[in-house]
């Protein structure tokens, strides 16, 4: 009898050790910009092919890009962390002042470039941010590289360009350094910035070259502006890509042993050169488009530094109310990304 009860037994194992190991997952894939945007088609697409096959198909994707679930971008993390969807691609900071640690890579002159920021963010992130998203599995975190100012009617050559220039702004912290510089920021979400423009609401945006084809503002603009190859921004966006923590614990050891190969920082790094290259290849189309393109003096960028300088005190005085060491975390990222003041 006790026999048979081990036999019985062995083979429930057995069964539920195969169904473990055949059990299949698709994972409903959320973000902000239409499809054709090189964050989907040239990363995330990417990711959930390699996934599909080490997993032997056992991992599929289905995207909703462009806001497709509803909301709007600022809620995609509560999207992830209610897991409307599994896997979401935003930015913290749309979400004004809910992880501000992560805030100090948006400060200004932090970002010279997606590549070096990205994987300093990366450890930025394991550092000094990771409590602040402990609801979440986090795949990684990258940065846009930098936002350039784009225009429409008017070239934007320094400090005094700025004056009363209504433009787009992504985050709170980008929001405050535009006012520093003299401009008026506007919030609003990307897919709403070339209309805007086209209908004179704003004069232009903020934004990183990895959008301007994406969101169309190759349509509406005709002026680019931006530091000199190696120079920091007067701005820049923090992004992630998160999982849903439940969605992420339910899966069977192999399947995660698989998302936790391909993210990471294999996945920030694979962000930081696809932002890079991008930004490249849509500045040689701009131009060819007759676009004009600006590069900042040294003398120009610091005397931004200069009408700046208080949006770091003030941060540092904000996130110091929240129980963080706002100095700390600066010292930290400025460090990290070789931006230290000299």
């Amino acid at each position: 009898m006790n026999y048979r009860k081990l036999l019985a037994l062995g083979a429930v194992t057995a069964s539920v050790s195969l169904s473990a190991q055949a059990q299949e997952v698709t994972f409903k894939i959320a973000h902000f910009l239409p499809s054709a945007a090189p964050t989907q088609q040239k990363v995330l697409q990417p990711w959930c092919d390699e996934m599909g096959k080490a997993s032997a198909g056992r991992i599929k994707c289905q995207f909703y890009p462009a806001m497709q679930l509803g909301g709007t971008p600022a809620q995609l993390v509560d999207q992830v962390k209610n897991g409307v969807a599994d896997v979401v691609w935003t930015g913290p900071g749309y979400s004004a002042g809910r992880f501000p640690a992560i805030e100090a890579f948006e400060l200004p002159f932090m970002v010279k470039d997606a590549t070096s920021s990205s994987k300093a963010l990366w450890k930025f992130y394991q550092q000094h941010a990771q409590q602040e998203f402990a609801a979440y599995k986090v795949l990684a975190f990258h940065t846009d590289g930098g936002q350039a100012v784009h225009t429409s009617k008017k070239e934007v050559a320094g400090l005094t360009g700025f004056s009363g220039l209504k433009l787009r702004t992504s985050t709170r912290v980008g929001a405050k350094t535009l006012a520093a510089l003299g401009g008026q920021p506007v919030a609003m979400p990307p897919a709403q910035v070339t209309e805007a423009i086209a209908k004179g609401v704003v004069d232009g945006s903020l934004g990183a070259w990895e959008l301007v084809y994406p969101t169309k503002l190759s349509e509406v603009t005709k002026f680019h502006a931006q530091p000199a190859e190696g120079v920091a921004y007067p701005t820049a966006t923090v992004l992630t890509v998160l999982m849903n923590k439940q969605k992420y614990d339910g899966l069977p050891a192999d399947l995660k042993a698989i998302v936790d190969k391909t993210t990471g920082e294999v996945m920030v790094g694979k962000f930081g050169a696809m932002f890079d290259e991008v930004a490249a290849d849509t500045k040689k189309r701009i131009a060819a488009q007759g676009n004009k393109i600006t590069t900042f003096s040294g003398v120009q960028v610091e005397a931004m530094k200069r009408a700046t300088a208080t949006v770091e005190e003030e941060w540092a005085k904000q996130v110091g109310e929240k129980g963080l060491d706002g100095k700390k975390l600066i010292a930290a990222a400025r460090e990290l990304t070789g931006t230290v003041a000299k």
